[in-house]
């Protein structure tokens, strides 16, 4: 795969070697990648997203539908901020016979003070959101667009009865109000996007795998982002049969350039 100018790997470059996943370079628009029978091709393969160096990603989507389970495929460069990681550490120093409820606003403290910290710095950040309230998603663009760092959102699309088989999997079930309450204002959202999907060009059928390289969809150009999310830089649509071959690539950081004369010293010789 080559590489645009901003050192992330552009989608459909021919490979240089042995058989690779399909990078999708995402910067601006809207990427329906949910595989579903009513939406463009989408991969039946591993395929890789790839972003900026500096991109905050939130990835939002019911409980149950997978975002943990996504986020920890992040490469080491990036930075993960789960709210189930807060809720453990606040859980480790509380007596067992406190219910959670009764420190759940210290937990959520401490998770929005720690997202606001990271927000402020440089490297990637993947934020686990549940994406069902929109005034967080922009108050998260504000903040990391204040250092110059576009937000992108990847939103997973699995059915109410499918995350519901998530949350018995992991063993964890969120509460009913809380669970209707993000199922509400994540449908209003799916409607808006898969509408805006919906009014692209037509998508055009697969073109054959070259090389031994993943099936990939001919129609790879992202749509405007709807004003519903005009925060987002760019918005990915991941479904059930999508969500488990995804994986993420993040450029790399430019070099400083190298102070005026830090070069090494050319050697006279004496007279």
């Amino acid at each position: 795969m080559h590489s645009t100018g901003s050192g992330v790997p552009e989608a459909g470059a021919a490979p240089s070697g042995p058989p690779q996943a399909p990078v999708l370079a995402l910067h601006r628009g809207l990427l329906d990648l949910r595989g579903r029978n009513d939406t463009p091709p989408a991969p039946s393969s591993p395929f890789t997203l790839a972003y900026p160096a500096n991109a905050v990603v939130v990835v939002s989507g019911l409980p149950g539908s997978g975002k943990s389970t996504l986020l920890r495929r992040a490469p080491a460069q990036a930075t993960v901020i789960d709210p189930r990681a807060v809720h453990v550490a606040c859980e480790a120093v509380m007596p067992d016979w406190l219910p959670y409820g009764l420190y759940r606003p210290w937990a959520r403290w401490k998770h929005v003070r720690w997202l606001h910290r990271e927000l402020r710095g440089e490297g990637p950040l993947l934020v686990h959101d549940c994406g069902s309230r929109p005034w967080v998603r922009r108050w998260m663009a504000r903040a990391a667009g204040r250092r110059g760092r576009p937000l992108h959102l990847v939103l997973l699309d699995v059915g109410r009865a499918e995350a519901l088989s998530g949350q018995e999997s992991r063993g964890r079930r969120a509460p009913r109000r809380a669970f209707a309450r993000h199922h509400r204002g994540l449908d209003r959202l799916l409607r808006r996007l898969s509408e805006a999907a919906a009014a692209g060009p037509p998508a055009t059928a697969a073109r054959p795998a070259t090389d031994g390289a993943a099936e990939v969809p001919v129609h790879r150009t992202p749509l405007p982002v709807p004003p519903c999310v005009a925060e987002a830089a760019s918005v990915v649509l991941l479904g059930g049969p999508t969500r488990g071959l995804a994986a993420w690539e993040f450029a790399r950081p430019p070099r400083p350039p190298r102070p005026a004369g830090s070069g090494t010293p050319r050697l006279r010789s004496g007279t």
